[in-house]
């Protein structure tokens, strides 16, 4: 038999290689620079996800050749060398130059050893190879040493992980440094940025719109479906033919759908590439949002417009001025004062015995609105309700029955959702609470006091300007609440100090060519992972799109359907929408139109006036999925061709919701009515709480006989925990509430507002099985009892 070396060379039908390998000098991970000279971001590994290779691939003429040339390898012996190969620390910094980090290079060598050990045959020259270093190595220096391995494993490595070659193609293409070079048609036309700043009632929208109804063709782009279609009405009203375009629905001011000059539409809607005189962009403020904020970056810095008239708050001056310095552009700035006092009152409601025409109580939770509705009404008066996730047809009407002067009802109950989008004649601003729920990035609930900026925009729909009062008013419902509200007030608004991106279908779609194994959920991830932005932006959450790629990832489609799948608006809380996206991912993969007939057998069309506010959830959420529905219309004509009878039948069913919410005391009545006495719940709150928490739910209603004293303790720890971004103020009204709680239900509201955690109501649950299995049942011997408030006393300081 021919030695190694010799088998090698002829083989390749030359030299032998070097013994030796040499480190790559321009790496994927060692690549110092991007395009333009800046420091390159390292990326995080924790996100490559490994492509599996069957055993074997190399075919049995290949092991021929290479038993031929030189003998079968003993798997033993093979495996010895391996597992010196992996500890070799010349090997580990070898890896690391060629981009291989600890993580990447045990996962690439538990591959390489999994792959050779399963192998019933393996490439001749690696089998040589593997040949060589058994038979002898170190005896002589034509046999080979375990190094020799190093090109074969690093091969292998960038066959499970095909980003390791190609690295510096994929840093460009999540570069996003350079945002304004995205729309050269922008930047070909020099634009004139006006930027209308004031607070909320002071006319700067007002304006803006005078000069968008007086223009040639302009583009009007808001945050909300409602804004949008109160500038449609303005303008036909006024003669200026307008349409309207939102992600659910295109309205032509033509009967014979030629495209009008002017168009109102959400701001996702907007055009980069029509030309039109004026455009404005609304609630610029929200180019912070972490969830939406791409949208107004892009049509601040894509819209074809002569002049671009900018509203909003004033926070944001200084970073759409700089935004504008690296366009070329400068920016004229008008500011505008409130139209109307804003009186901040001296004295807390109390009670809704105090409650006067005009006033609007603002909550931060459904629960609480449905409760204060009922005792409202219990009181002999009518409120209208005002939320999130009602419709928009519904909520019109709803503010429409508070501002009718004719019209009993003189009081409104409604969430933050009041703070934009609708025309209301508010007297006075009631915080039912000025602390709201969020869910941090852990996907817990957390509570939080509201920001200067959400306590503004909701305390200035007070005494809007040309309603029949001259002036607003504020106060809360709590007396101890009022006087954190006056601080949360009289502080300045935080300057807006960066502004959203979002990575396109584009990119994501260039990032699948060079990564055509990986999941649309793991592109997005390692798209961020690499991306580099300047000071001046940021890169916006992108939990819900993973959310749905993850779901629909079983389902085959092609890349473009399922990003656009994934760019869908629904609300990840709502099971029912999530569940009917699903199945139209699954009915449009087959080729098969989602007909009208179709719909209506999965929502049971037609459906009935609600009974129960359980059952008014469920018609929001299938309003929703109509919603779902056309926005997909729009996208995929084709699969989803019945859009008007779709649209004819979400109409009818938003009577059918006005029905319920014009009763909703009664559904409230009949929720409490059939739900178990002492939870204290109408319905699930708008954050969905995890299994544990569900289970920790059962726990505490089972065991509610627990020791009320233990209960303090952790309500108390848990308060000065999560309440630490409140003011103590917040923390003494926050106690008594507590107290005015029973067992079952405290357990419960301790929970929706994460003052109490399942692990501390597990502790609390041991503690009183000890005391019970101890004779003492929480409450013993009176020297218990007295040793008890000893130890509860030293704990509590």
């Amino acid at each position: 038999r021919l030695p190694a070396r010799a088998a090698l060379a002829l083989l390749h039908g030359g030299g032998a290689p070097r013994a030796r390998p040499v480190a790559s000098s321009a790496s994927a991970s060692s690549s110092a620079s991007s395009g333009d000279g800046g420091a390159s971001r390292a990326p995080d590994t924790s996100l490559f996800v490994p492509v599996p290779l069957k055993p074997g691939l190399g075919g049995a003429a290949e092991e021929d050749v290479g038993a031929e040339l030189t003998q079968p390898l003993d798997k033993g012996e093979v495996l010895k060398n391996l597992n010196k190969f992996y500890k070799r620390k010349e090997i580990q910094r070898l890896g690391a130059e060629n981009g291989l980090d600890a993580r990447l290079f045990h996962q690439a060598f538990i591959s390489f050893r999994k792959y050779i050990m399963e192998s019933s045959s393996v490439s001749a020259d690696l089998h040589i190879i593997l040949s060589d270093i058994c038979c002898g190595a170190g005896k002589s220096v034509l046999l080979g040493h375990v190094d020799d391995l190093f090109p074969f494993f690093l091969r292998h490595a960038k066959q499970i992980f095909p980003m390791l070659d190609c690295m510096d193609d994929l840093r460009k293409i999540s570069d996003l440094r350079l945002p304004p070079n995205w729309y050269p048609d922008a930047r070909a036309i020099q634009r004139k940025i006006i930027f209308h700043a004031g607070p909320t009632n002071s006319g700067k929208t007002y304006h803006a719109i005078q000069r968008f109804l007086s223009a040639k063709s302009g583009i009007y782009c808001g945050p909300l479906k409602l804004l949008a279609h109160e500038i449609f009405q303005k303008s036909n009203d006024a003669n200026v033919p307008c349409d309207l375009v939102t992600g659910e629905e295109r309205v032509f001011a033509n009967e014979d759908a030629r495209q009008a000059p002017h168009v109102a539409c959400t701001i996702e809607m907007c055009s980069t590439n029509t030309p039109y005189e004026v455009a404005v962009i609304d609630e610029i403020q929200m180019i912070r949002d972490p969830a939406r904020g791409w949208a107004w970056t892009r049509a601040l810095l894509g819209l074809c417009a002569e002049e671009i008239h900018v509203c909003g708050e004033p926070a944001a001056i200084d970073l759409v001025t700089e935004l504008m310095y690296t366009t070329g552009e400068e920016v004229e700035v008008r500011n505008y004062k409130r139209l109307t006092p804003l009186a901040v009152l001296d004295y807390a409601l109390e009670s809704l015995d105090n409650l006067r025409p005009g006033d609007c109580i603002v909550c931060f939770s459904k629960n609480d609105i449905y409760s204060i509705s009922r005792q409202i009404e219990a009181r002999g008066l009518e409120c209208a309700v005002i939320y999130g996730s009602l419709p928009p047809g519904t909520k019109l009407e709803q503010a429409k029955k508070f501002n009718d002067p004719d019209d009993p009802c003189k009081i409104l109950v409604a969430t933050d959702a009041i703070g934009m989008g609708l025309n209301l004649c508010i007297r006075r601003i009631i915080f039912n609470s000025i602390v709201k729920p969020t869910v941090n990035e852990k996907g817990e609930k957390e509570i939080d006091s509201i920001t200067t900026s959400q306590a503004l925009q909701i305390a200035g729909r007070a005494g809007r300007f040309g309603s029949s009062f001259k002036q607003g008013e504020v106060t809360t419902m709590h007396r101890d609440d009022l006087v954190q509200l006056k601080e949360i007030l009289s502080e300045a608004v935080p300057p807006v100090k960066a502004a959203g991106l979002h990575p396109t279908p584009e990119q994501i779609e260039m990032f699948a060519y060079h990564l055509p194994d990986a999941t649309l959920s793991n592109l997005i991830d390692i798209f961020v992972s690499l991306s580099q932005v300047d000071g001046m932006y940021f890169v916006c959450n992108i939990d819900d799109f993973k959310f749905l790629a993850d779901m629909i990832q079983h389902i085959p489609l092609n890349l473009r359907s399922r990003y656009v799948f994934c760019t869908a608006p629904l609300n990840r809380k709502e099971p029912f929408v999530c569940t009917t996206l699903l199945k139209f991912a699954r009915q449009f993969s087959r080729n098969e139109p989602l007909t009208f007939d179709w719909l209506c057998r999965h929502t049971k069309w037609p459906l009935a006036a609600p009974k129960n506010i359980k059952e008014l959830v469920h018609l929001e959420a299938v309003h929703d999925v109509f919603d779902l529905y056309l926005w997909l219309s729009y996208r995929f004509m084709d699969m989803f061709p019945d859009a008007v009878l779709v649209r004819d039948i979400q109409k009818k069913l938003d009577d059918i919701i006005q029905i319920g919410v014009c009763n909703i005391t009664k559904l409230i009545r009949a929720s409490q009515s059939a739900a178990a006495p002492g939870t204290g719940e109408v319905v699930a709150e708008d954050f969905p709480l995890s299994r544990t928490q569900k289970d920790a739910r059962v726990v505490s209603d089972r065991h509610s006989a627990a020791s009320t004293e233990a209960l303090s303790i952790a309500v108390e720890a848990a308060g000065l925990r999560r309440a630490k971004n409140l003011r103590p103020s917040r923390l003494g009204s926050r106690q008594e509430d507590l107290k005015s709680y029973g067992r079952g239900s405290l357990a419960n509201r301790l929970l929706r507002e994460g003052l109490l955690t399942q692990e501390m109501l597990r502790q609390l649950e041991s503690e009183w099985q000890d005391q019970h299995r101890n004779g003492r049942h929480g409450f013993g011997s009176k020297r218990d009892d007295q040793h008890s408030s000893k130890e509860t006393r030293k704990k509590r300081k």
